[in-house]
């Protein structure tokens, strides 16, 4: 009973009465217990920076999954299906709706470095059996400002939670590795790209809320797709110690399709679990 909320995709309302029932795993239930205090609870008398972010979750608006490995080839494959099945629900489910991934956290305590290494594990698997090609308007190569992270044919950003941040409280998951995933489309349809006026307020806000929330300024990484200078993908783990980060981004990404059919047709015949 306990592991029918791991894998597949979930409600909010699913994964709070799995919670609230004793249904979950222990470890599910302190990544939601720690994911929800952090989103809707207050740091240094400051809300959450992301006041997107913070309003979807209490409206009840993000998808969530449970991933048992950050490693196993079962599980990471589980885990595409889950993405491919969001992508196609999201908008349906509602238009704030992006999905949360806990995963089971390790059996001892990782260096930031094996997290960041985990990450890049993960975001290579999923592009190796993605079933979609990489988009033809999205660059293959991670140093150029209009590139970002692709699956089943959508750009999205990865933004992580992990135990590392001791300052960046923002960023803290004590549990494990959290991944949320938001499509670029997301951003397009609330209208908070960096190119219109209601991206750069919300940004100026996010910015400002963060040193507050924090009590450090923001990462010197953190910065918008398309702009000349800024680069997505240090910006899905930030750097805490520069010296354990990555100085190039670890993900090969070619445009050679299919690489595997280990998930093709998953997207056509997965039945919805929200």
């Amino acid at each position: 009973m306990t592991d029918r909320i791991v894998g597949g995709l979930r409600t909010q309302a699913t994964v709070e009465s799995r919670v609230e029932s004793g249904a979950a795993p222990a470890w599910v239930r302190a990544h939601w217990n720690s994911f929800r205090e952090g989103l809707l609870g207050r740091r240094n008398d400051t809300p959450f920076p992301c006041f997107f972010g913070a309003e979807s979750v209490a409206n009840g608006d993000p998808l969530y999954t449970a991933v048992p490995s950050t490693t196993d080839a079962g599980a990471l494959l589980g885990l595409g299906e889950t993405l491919l099945e969001y992508l196609d629900v999201r908008t349906d489910h509602s238009d704030r709706a992006s999905l949360v991934a806990f995963f089971r956290p390790p059996d001892r305590t990782l260096t930031e470095a094996e997290y960041h290494d985990t990450l890049w594990h993960i975001l290579q698997f999923l592009h190796v059996h993605d079933p979609e090609p990489w988009p033809e308007d999205i660059p293959t190569e991670p140093d150029d400002p209009h590139w970002e992270f692709c699956f089943g044919g959508e750009p999205m950003f990865p933004t992580c939670r992990a135990p590392f941040y001791d300052d960046r409280k923002s960023r803290f998951c004590p549990i494990g590795l959290e991944i949320t995933f938001q499509p670029r489309a997301l951003f397009e349809e609330l209208g908070v790209t960096a190119d219109r006026a209601a991206g750069q307020h919300a940004r100026d806000v996010i910015q400002e809320r963060l040193e507050s929330y924090d009590g450090v300024c923001p990462h010197a990484d953190l910065g918008d797709w398309g702009v000349e200078g800024d680069r997505e993908w240090p910006q899905y783990m930030l750097a805490s110690d520069d010296a354990q980060a990555p100085s190039s981004c670890p993900i090969t990404v070619t445009r050679e399709h299919p690489k595997s059919d280990r998930l093709l047709g998953e997207r056509r015949s997965a039945g919805s679990h929200v």
